[in-house]
């Protein structure tokens, strides 16, 4: 087994660690031995590929600080799950090694016994600076700010900063970029590393600081400002409270994380599911099932709408059979008209290009935009309905096709504006209502059209 290269040593621990079997102790000591050498990354990918009990079993065999690295490493969600497979006394040693706001993230995924007693066994310091974090409300930045940054005041000179930061730095997280403040905390200015180095030692921080600082308030919303962060490249920024004192540092790898994490829960809602939150192999079923049963509940409960307006016009459709041949052409094309304009706006919003005093701007552009393409795709189902079933039927069908195309257009690009503005997801509000709003009212248009061309 010492002889196996990394793919074949990974292929290996993955097949030994999803087996139902248990570990010989010889063969975990083999094991423990193996877990070492692989690239983290690999390590990683295991530990999601498997159960959370065989994830808490590696995580033991590993030399501390590789698995202290893979843990830290993980989402919170999964985290939660470990945390139940794991012993007393290593779920301690995980949690204690956290950063302040990665701790708090786990935190919020686990029972609250637990984490009180967790929150019990962390030193002083770290409680402090953990409670600090803890204490602003989910989804603001402050909940997702470090609280470790270094106590740099205006009057220090450049010489005295650099001490402070020889001693301090692995307490900090990080050093690249150093908010300056007075005595009392409140913010003045930041400076880069570089410029402290290349200063004159006898400098004092106030001549050498930028006064025009990028910074954002702790009660800010956590994806809003991660999205303006991410564009200007720097390497972190200061946050403050309401009383300009600084109080943490936003870095840009957690800024990432940020978007990173509310595109995947928009990604999967547009999909008709709640996200996961960790690896799909290291989900439990049941967790699978619960993040997909209420959407298909909710849109199975929308499609009785849709058969009510398909009794309501049976009359209709026993006249003219043929009309049932295109329902879904017409509710597929309507739906997905409005489910692309939706992720589109939905887009833009998160991203800033959109604000929801711009909904009458939207709404025309998206109506032009069904208009086109209700007349492109109207103009093909004309002629193919003409050629098979005749004038009048293609007539019908290319109509309804243009009709279609731009009410749902229309009001796709409108739902998730409305969404922002009384408070909800755009990605949870928009589509289910989208899939419910066109299959019912284009089939009410479809057959209204079919009247009037038809005659009956």
């Amino acid at each position: 087994m010492e002889n196996l290269n990394t793919i074949d040593t990974i292929e290996h621990l993955e097949e030994l660690l999803r087996s139902d079997q248990d570990i010989p102790p010889a063969q975990a000591r083999d094991l423990a031995r193996l877990l070492d050498k692989p690239p983290i990354q690999d390590i990683l990918a295991l530990v999601e590929r498997v159960s959370a009990t065989r994830g808490a079993m590696a995580l033991r065999l590993m030399s501390r600080q590789r698995s202290i690295e893979v843990f830290d490493a993980l989402d919170a969600a999964h985290q939660a799950d470990l945390i139940g497979a794991l012993q007393n006394k290593d779920v301690v040693k995980f949690f204690g090694e956290l950063d302040p706001d990665d701790r708090v993230s786990l935190l919020d995924e686990l029972p609250a016994e637990i984490a009180e007693a967790l929150m019990r066994n962390l030193d002083a310091n770290e409680r402090e600076v953990t409670g600090v974090v803890l204490g602003y409300p989910k989804g603001s930045i402050g909940r997702r700010m470090s609280p470790e940054v270094p106590e740099l005041y205006e009057d220090m000179t450049a010489a005295e900063a650099l001490a402070y930061l020889r001693k301090h730095a692995e307490d900090l997280e990080t050093i690249y970029l150093l908010p300056i403040t007075r005595r009392d905390r409140r913010l003045l200015g930041v400076l880069s590393l570089r410029d402290l180095i290349t200063a004159p030692d006898s400098a004092p921080l106030s001549e050498i600081m930028e006064t025009n600082i990028v910074q954002a308030n702790a009660h800010d919303d956590a994806e809003d400002t991660a999205r303006w962060f991410l564009p200007l490249d720097f390497l972190a920024m200061p946050i403050v409270d309401d009383s300009n004192r600084l109080i943490g540092i936003l870095t840009f790898d957690d800024a990432q994380d940020i978007v990173e994490e509310e595109d995947s829960e928009d990604s999967a809602r547009a999909g008709g599911a709640e996200p996961l939150q960790q690896p799909y192999l290291a989900t439990p079923l049941i967790k699978i099932v619960r993040s997909r049963i209420v959407w298909l509940l909710v849109l199975a409960v929308s499609a009785l709408l849709t058969v009510q307006v398909l009794d309501s016009f049976e009359g209709t459709l026993s006249k003219a059979v043929v009309l049932s041949l295109f329902i879904p052409l017409l509710t597929g094309t309507g739906g997905n008209t409005g489910n692309q304009a939706a992720t589109t706006v939905t887009r833009a919003l998160a991203l800033g290009d959109v604000r929801n005093r711009d909904i009458l701007r939207v709404m025309w552009r998206e109506l032009r935009v069904g208009v086109l393409m209700g007349f492109l795709l109207g103009t093909l189902g004309f002629i193919l309905a003409t050629i098979i079933y005749g004038l009048h039927i293609g007539i019908v069908i290319g109509t309804t096709l243009l009709c279609v195309c731009a009410m749902a257009a229309t009001v796709g690009g409108a739902m998730p504006l409305i969404a922002k503005t009384v408070g909800a997801d755009p990605a949870v509000f928009s589509n289910p209502f989208i899939s419910t709003f066109c299959d019912a009212t284009g089939l009410i248009v479809y057959f209204l059209i079919a009247k009037a061309v038809l005659g009956i």
